[in-house]
């Protein structure tokens, strides 16, 4: 059995395939971080000249003190929608790695087992025990790769709900504050 020069194209095209895959989500990830970080730049300073603006206008202490404190609530909600932009980005990122990572696992496996299928037809009697369990220890480390993506997935969903929750308690102890 030989590799033909069609496999060997096809295989460096699917190669290939996959590391745009990879750099088009890495690039789309950096624009993305990009542009929250110059919006979040952007809005501190737009933010620090109008509070210096402001203090600098106050009568008193009492009203220097009382316009410090109305700056902390927006800047508490700027910084937690900043955190969950960053978040969001990072957890699209990871899910279309994780798709081009199970797309070629996929087609792995897929060759693999036409090439044992060809090995197998062309090997000597008695070998079919042989090829039942590299099937079967493939089928094995098929369904182990699947439970740990099931299980990162529940990872994923509680990290988010976690973050959430947090964002949610935040805010409310910033209401709290904010009404006492």
């Amino acid at each position: 059995m030989y590799v033909t020069p069609e496999q060997i194209q096809a295989a460096n095209k699917a190669n290939v395939e996959a590391l745009l895959a990879v750099a088009n989500a890495q690039f789309a990830a950096f624009e993305k971080l990009a542009t929250i970080n110059a919006d979040a730049v952007k809005s501190a300073f737009e933010d620090s000249i109008a509070n210096t603006r402001a203090l600098l206008g106050a009568k008193d202490v009492q009203e220097f003190v009382s316009l410090q404190n109305t700056f902390a609530q927006p800047a508490v909600e700027k910084a937690l929608s900043y955190s969950r932009s960053l978040y969001q980005v990072a957890t699209e990122a990871n899910a279309e790695f994780s798709k081009v990572a199970e797309r070629r696992v996929a087609e792995w496996n897929e060759n693999f087992v036409g090439l044992l299928d060809k090995v197998s037809k062309n090997a000597p009697a008695g070998s079919d025990v042989a090829v039942a369990a590299v099937k079967s220890m493939l089928a094995a480390g098929n369904s182990a790769y699947d439970n740990l993506t099931k299980i990162a997935k529940q990872a994923t969903e509680i990290a988010e709900a976690n973050v959430t929750a947090a964002t949610e308690t935040v805010k409310g102890l910033a209401k709290a504050k904010k009404a006492a």
